[in-house]
């Protein structure tokens, strides 16, 4: 898990077409208050806000970055954003990674399209956003932050560490094509409720299946809203294993 000194940020990026402001304030879900530095929780919780101005690339990229696709109205808001609202807090763990998630849901409730994660690299839909948020599970949680990379020769994910945990570096050959293998281990690692380090084994109700054989850097460098803290860890599936003694 993460030390105070190395907490990772999260940051996200909400585009809508507001036409003032004034707008964007007045429909703010109750509880909630605006400041120009800062989004208010109704727990009090501060949450850093920075609006930007919009782009020529940013609406592809938001639609390219979904793993689901997001409504057509939700996308005719994409593609005429007059800005995009940034928020930014402490990520670390599954109960900070759900308050920015709620933070992001009342941005989308006053009329944002949907949230782009900056540490993933994914985008989500509003309803689906608002949908994940308000189920508060492990899977929704990991769901929304955890990006799946894969690669000729290796799989991996990103985006572990704005819930406390490392990201997963796997053979791409012991990932099956619809890549329900990782998605089934980084359901064990959010949901789990203990730490998994090296030498830890997964397994099923018949054998062991995968070990924990390394713990490794990402590719990232520290300050890049990517950058895993706590590393990487390399998963080798038992037939490997046995395969190689």
């Amino acid at each position: 898990m993460n030390t105070p000194t190395d907490r990772p940020e999260i940051t996200l990026r909400i585009p809508g077409a507001w036409a003032h402001p004034g707008e964007l304030l007045e429909r703010l879900p109750e509880g909630y208050r605006l400041t120009p530095e800062a989004l208010l929780l109704p727990n009090g919780t501060e949450i850093k806000f920075s609006p930007m101005p919009p782009d020529d690339q940013f609406p592809e990229i938001f639609k390219s970055s979904c793993p689901r696709r997001p409504s057509d109205d939700e996308l005719a808001v994409v593609a005429r954003y007059t800005v995009n609202i940034g928020l930014t807090g402490p990520g670390g763990s599954l109960e900070s990674a759900l308050t920015m998630m709620q933070a992001g849901a009342a941005i989308v409730r006053a009329g944002g399209a949907g949230v782009f994660i900056d540490n993933c690299g994914l985008a989500h839909g509003g309803s689906l956003w608002i949908e994940m948020t308000d189920d508060e599970s492990p899977d929704s949680i990991s769901f929304a932050f955890a990006s799946i990379v894969s690669g000729t020769h290796e799989v991996f994910t990103m985006g572990m560490h704005a819930m406390g945990f490392p990201d997963i570096l796997m053979r791409s050959p012991a990932v099956d094509v619809q890549g329900e293998t990782i998605i089934d281990i980084i359901r064990y690692v959010c949901g789990g409720g203990k730490p998994i380090g090296v030498g830890h084994i997964l397994a099923d109700e018949h054998a062991p299946r995968f070990h924990v054989v390394a713990l490794t850097q990402d590719d990232f460098e520290p300050g890049s809203p990517m950058h895993n803290p706590n590393g990487r860890l390399r998963i080798v599936s038992a037939k490997e294993i046995a395969e190689s003694n």
